[in-house]
């Protein structure tokens, strides 16, 4: 890296502005990565509290179809850097990954920080500098990006911009969707933010909310309309969220509207209806209710309080039992908001989105200005897709910043961790 390399200003510290600035450094560039939290990549650690989810293992055709009316925009920066990629950079910094029983790709130490630990001691190795409580309020009319900072307001001029400012899903933690505006002040169309892969609300009976709000539903079958999503769920006290309520999200939200639906729940989808009823059948006429749907039913409690939610105290005959037992119709009203929700959809329309990931139609003073990750429009179930489009997509527009620059080959040995070179703002261990 040399004095007069061109510096690229990065905003949003989470995995598209790390990829970036990885990409970006090991090239010659001098590269800046601004964010308004006081630490870096929030949400990221978040995410890996549970079991980090990097990515998933299926074949890349059906990994594509997994982004829906985005997987032509992001197929190619997927194809570049794939999921055997991504885990291929993780074992690069120390973090073997493995193949979980669902297809999912997780560290061995199934934890965030060790991960982020080494991944920001590579960028600082490699020169990157980073400016946190640095809160992006617009541009100057030279072209300048204007800052608050807790030195006060400032400026920052570079040759190129990367943004990737994220959603609005988990503002707490950093990405709250403020960009939008100022988006919108440019020229650049950005589709309305919504929740994805949120839970949805439901009605419960007091007695029902009281008692189960918390417990997981195992080994059961959702359906929606023609989609059938087998998977787990999780009882709230407003409703159901988890990874099967997740997978049916985008069709939930998009047929919620001002209206509620109805959502059929298959509590044995392991056993077909008919067999279901003949076991029911036999259960001796002096059982109680929940005798038969425990033991005949083979329903755990959550799942037969679930049945009698909808039953009332009305015992129904054995064929209609099963029957609801395999299609539980649950009246669904409503989504969790952006500030539950796992990601978001919506976001800078692709019409004004290059190939290289730059924005198109800008004021002619401002620096050619990319963006990356969940700012465009684009959504995906969780399993690991959310990652790794957000990774590929921030290499996607540094290897189109560098085109746009001319920026060089990569420095011989870049990549490479410095020993004792600490990080910014140590993730917690």
């Amino acid at each position: 890296m040399t004095l007069d390399a061109p510096f690229i200003a990065i905003v949003g510290a989470g995995p598209a502005g790390l990829a970036a600035a990885e990409m970006l450094s090991a090239a010659g560039a001098r590269v800046g990565v601004y964010d308004r939290m006081p630490s870096v990549a929030r949400k990221f650690l978040m995410a890996g509290r549970g079991g980090l989810n990097l990515t998933h293992s299926e074949p890349l055709p059906r990994f594509l179809n997994r982004y829906g009316a985005a997987e032509a925009r992001l197929a190619p920066a997927l194809a570049a850097f794939p999921p055997d990629a991504l885990r291929a950079w993780a074992l690069e910094l120390g973090e073997e990954t493995f193949v979980g029983s669902s297809g999912r790709v997780f560290p061995l130490s199934f934890k965030a920080s060790p991960l982020l630990r080494a991944w920001l001691a590579r960028l600082t190795q490699q020169g990157v500098s980073f400016h946190l409580r640095h809160a992006f309020r617009g541009w100057s009319p030279a072209g300048a990006m204007l800052f608050d900072t807790p030195q006060g307001p400032g400026e920052v001029t570079a040759d190129a911009v990367l943004l990737a400012l994220g959603g609005a899903s988990w503002p707490r933690l950093g990405s709250d969707g403020g960009w939008v505006e100022g988006m919108r002040a440019l020229g650049v169309p950005v589709n309305a933010l919504a929740p994805s892969n949120m839970g949805v609300t439901i009605a419960w009976s007091d007695i029902f909310r009281t008692r189960f709000a918390g417990t997981p539903l195992k080994r059961i079958a959702l359906r929606f309309g023609k989609t059938l999503v087998r998977g787990e769920a999780v009882v709230t006290a407003s409703g159901l969220e988890g990874g099967a309520i997740y997978a049916l999200s985008t069709d939930l939200r998009r047929a919620l509207g001002h209206r509620s639906i109805t959502l059929h729940l298959d509590l044995r989808p392991d056993v077909d209806e008919k067999a279901l009823a003949a076991r029911l059948a036999t259960a001796p006429q002096k059982a109680s209710f929940s005798t038969v749907l425990g033991k005949n039913g083979g329903l755990a409690p959550v799942a037969a309080n679930l049945v009698r939610e909808v039953t009332g105290p009305v015992r129904p005959d054995a064929p209609s039992l099963a029957r609801l037992i395999k299609a539980l119709p649950l009246e669904v009203t409503g989504h969790a908001g952006l500030e539950r929700a796992i990601s978001t959809a919506g976001g800078i329309a692709w019409s004004h989105v290059g190939d290289d990931y730059a924005l198109a139609g800008l004021p002619a003073h401002l620096p050619p200005v990319f963006a990356a990750g969940e700012m465009l429009d684009w959504e995906a179930p969780t399993g690991g897709y959310l990652l790794q489009a957000c990774f590929s997509t921030g290499r996607a527009a540094a290897e189109g910043i560098k085109a746009r620059l001319g920026i060089g080959p990569e420095i011989p040995g870049a990549g490479t961790l410095a020993e004792g070179s600490p990080p910014p703002d140590h993730p917690p261990a």
